[in-house]
């Protein structure tokens, strides 16, 4: 799909979304951190999207794009593939609207969020853990149901839905200097250069991605996409390679991509669960992370920072 023929949301198309979602949707809180600021030299507003329903920012998106279906479309039903985390916001907002779902999860996604999938009333088709063994099980899934499908980020509807957040950040915090969240497929990553591109164009934006999966850093410097397929980290939720939508906003949007080892996503985790109490799943310590490792980027900063979920497989917590 060339950008000619992408449908690119608008900030109207978030709007929308944002009123179309509300009764499905938390509000989440934003909370800092007095002994994490001074170790940062920056002060860091959390957006606590661990609090989200279903656990995850990507209820959003997945809600956004659900109840817009026309009801013949909601009839057949929706489905997806996802490591996880946009697997069971599917599963929530379908039930939600009471319609059929599926998902094609890798078998090796952590059993918390198979189990969510499966407590929404989603059905689970697995595959092996690789972009290519989840596309193609996916195409013989919808082939068969022909059920409607919301990917899990390459999708303006679920773009527009992942845009509110930083928009209720926005409202939450005043005077940020920049913003930073997780990259794997950039949908939230998307929604925030689709926010902040419209409203808050002096606001920069970071992306923050696993040294092991850095496919999207490597691609923002080549200047085109360049895809994993089979990544090994810890952060399950940002195994999975950019797309042509997402490449639209992170290539023109984005001021920097940086990464982080798995070991500083470890310490970076295991500090926000010690200092503020916060469960949170690897993916969302990246951001804090690479915080941590550049700290000259983000000094005297007022920075936004995007917790996206918090649904950990606890009897499989990366430090034990």
């Amino acid at each position: 799909m060339s950008e000619q023929t992408m449908i690119i949301p608008t900030w109207d198309d978030v709007k929308i979304a944002h009123e179309r979602i509300r009764p499905y949707i938390h509000e989440t809180p934003v909370l800092t951190s007095r002994f994490i600021n001074e170790l940062t030299g920056a002060e860091l507003f959390f957006k606590c999207e661990n609090f989200q329903k279903a656990g995850a920012f990507k209820v959003r998106g997945a809600c956004n794009a659900v109840f817009g279906l026309s009801e013949e479309q909601a009839a057949v039903g929706v489905a997806t593939h996802s490591s996880g985390n946009h697997a069971l916001s599917l599963s929530y907002a379908a039930g939600q609207r009471g319609i059929p779902v599926s998902v094609v999860m890798p078998r090796t996604a952590p059993q918390a969020k198979k189990d969510a999938v499966i407590g929404y009333g989603g059905k689970i088709v697995e595959c092996e853990p690789s972009t290519s063994s989840r596309e193609a099980v996916f195409a013989d899934m919808v082939a068969q149901s022909g059920a409607d499908f919301i990917h899990p980020y390459n999708d303006p509807r679920v773009i527009a839905g992942q845009a509110t957040c930083s928009r209720e950040l926005l409202d939450q915090v005043d005077d940020l200097d920049t913003v930073i969240a997780p990259i794997g497929g950039g949908g939230m990553i998307s929604g925030t250069c689709l926010t902040l591109s419209s409203i808050a164009p002096d606001i920069k934006i970071y992306a923050a991605e696993p040294l092991n999966a850095d496919d999207a850093a490597r691609s923002f410097r080549a200047g085109h996409i360049i895809a994993d397929d089979a990544p090994q980290t810890i952060a399950d939720g940002l195994k999975v390679p950019l797309k042509d939508l997402t490449w639209h906003f992170v290539s023109n949007h984005v001021t920097d991509i940086l990464t982080a080892t798995e070991t500083e996503i470890v310490e970076a985790m295991k500090l926000i669960w010690k200092r503020m109490k916060i469960v949170m799943e690897p993916s969302s310590a990246v951001p804090l992370a690479t915080i941590l490792k550049n700290p000259d980027v983000f000094r005297g900063k007022r920075v936004g920072v995007i917790i996206t979920g918090g649904n950990v497989d606890l009897d499989k917590l990366p430090w034990l």
